[in-house]
């Protein structure tokens, strides 16, 4: 596949010597995904509302006698009609975003790269492969998941992001590759073992102590 000259930029720095691609792919650019929709439908009536809200503190402290502070009331309301704008504009960054993504599998792991000015760089090694799962759309397209990052927000609720190769054209395909690469992990090592000595008649036995790593 062909992709942007800035994108196989950031292949080129980050491959190893020797390290060989073997696949490399850009999601399928959307303006509407699951996130942005979900920001765009939120947004309206915000928006709407911060605009009502301004206008009415507007029109009422035009109509008001008085001076000073009061004029300046309307203004409290420019910070919410701009996050409405943030909020109506998602799916314009989460195309942008699409474009400055690129998915690429090599013979010795799985790297994503995100951003534009400041790249988000994930390396996979086959051992982090053994759990992946695809989610795949009627249209053939869909997601290879590898993990999912979780965290809390200000209010204390737990929040969560899957990560790997999201919106790709051939999901099934890019599944069977990862799960060849898993292939080359090495295998986890048995429990360490300790002895203690035993006493017996006949001489002296070792008992095998197994510890949690």
């Amino acid at each position: 596949m062909n992709i942007p000259r800035h994108l196989q930029d950031k292949i080129d720095r980050e491959l190893a010597p020797g390290e060989r691609v073997e696949w490399v792919d850009t999601p399928v650019p959307r303006f509407f995904t699951p996130t942005s929709t979900a920001a765009f439908l939120f947004g309206i009536p915000w928006t709407a509302f911060a605009l009502f809200w301004t206008g009415g503190a507007a029109w009422g402290s035009w109509k008001s006698d008085g001076l000073g502070w009061f004029r300046l009331f309307p203004l409290f309301g420019l910070p919410f009609i701009l996050v409405g704008l943030g909020m109506l504009s998602a799916p314009f960054w989460a195309r942008r975003k699409a474009l400055n993504t690129v998915y690429v599998m090599t013979d010795r792991r799985a790297i994503s790269f995100e951003g534009t000015r400041t790249v988000t760089i994930r390396s996979y090694m086959p051992d982090q492969l053994r759990e992946i799962y695809r989610k795949e759309k009627n249209d053939g397209t869909g997601d290879v998941i590898i993990g999912r990052r979780t965290w809390r927000d200000s209010d204390g609720d737990r929040r969560y992001e899957e990560l790997g190769f999201l919106r790709i054209r051939d999901p099934k395909m890019v599944e069977d590759m990862l799960r060849k690469l898993a292939g080359k992990a090495q295998p986890c090592p048995p429990p360490a073992m300790e002895y203690s000595t035993l006493t017996a008649a006949s001489g002296l036995l070792l008992e095998p102590i197994t510890r949690d790593r």
